[in-house]
């Protein structure tokens, strides 16, 4: 009587080693993805940053009097630039601010016909639309995959695992309140 229940309790300590083991590893792989779409995130915001410069410099060639809106996009992307460091609330209320100034630069460039006739403005246009929707789909995968992480680091058992693993929640990219009010930027 005494073997089987020592092998009872050795098989119900072997089922609950084993699923400790695939619960942690579980959560290092949710928590594996929330770091590599917030880097997805970071590789699209450099490619929006690189091609500000470009953009602002064919600006200038037709409207140089147009230096407050066009200082204001510099000074936009510098912020942007310097939050990459920052958590999630940092970097989204820095390319909200961009995004707005980038908005009204369109804006300008409206009142410009041969700048919107531009080749290389037209290009940049597209380049940078293109980039606002790569980067709208990785703020939108980092956002599933912190619910999907942060869900189980809360969710019981799994909750003991990530406690004693260190397991902390992450924080969601959301839009800055000027954001939410313009949700569509057209080119």
């Amino acid at each position: 009587m005494v073997l089987v229940v020592t092998l009872v309790v050795l098989v119900v300590v072997v089922l609950l080693g084993l699923w400790a083991v695939s619960a942690y590893n579980r959560l290092v792989r949710q928590r594996n993805q929330v770091q590599a779409a917030s880097a997805q995130i970071d590789v699209q915001l450099k490619r929006r940053h690189d091609l500000i410069p470009n953009l602002v410099e064919t600006v200038k060639g037709y409207a140089a009097h147009e230096s407050g809106t066009l200082e204001a996009v510099v000074r936009a992307r510098q912020n942007a630039v310097s939050a990459n460091g920052a958590g999630p609330a940092e970097r989204a209320e820095a390319e909200g601010e961009l995004t707005a100034v980038l908005s009204r630069l369109m804006v300008v460039s409206e009142a410009y016909p041969d700048l919107k006739a531009n080749q290389n403005f037209a290009a940049l246009q597209a380049e940078l639309s293109t980039t606002e929707d790569k980067i709208a789909y990785a703020r939108q995968f980092l956002n599933n995959a912190v619910q999907t992480y942060n869900t189980s680091i809360q969710s019981v058992p799994t909750n003991l695992i990530a406690g004693v693993g260190g397991f902390k929640p992450e924080e969601f990219f959301q839009a800055s309140g000027d954001e939410r009010g313009n949700v569509s930027v057209r080119f």
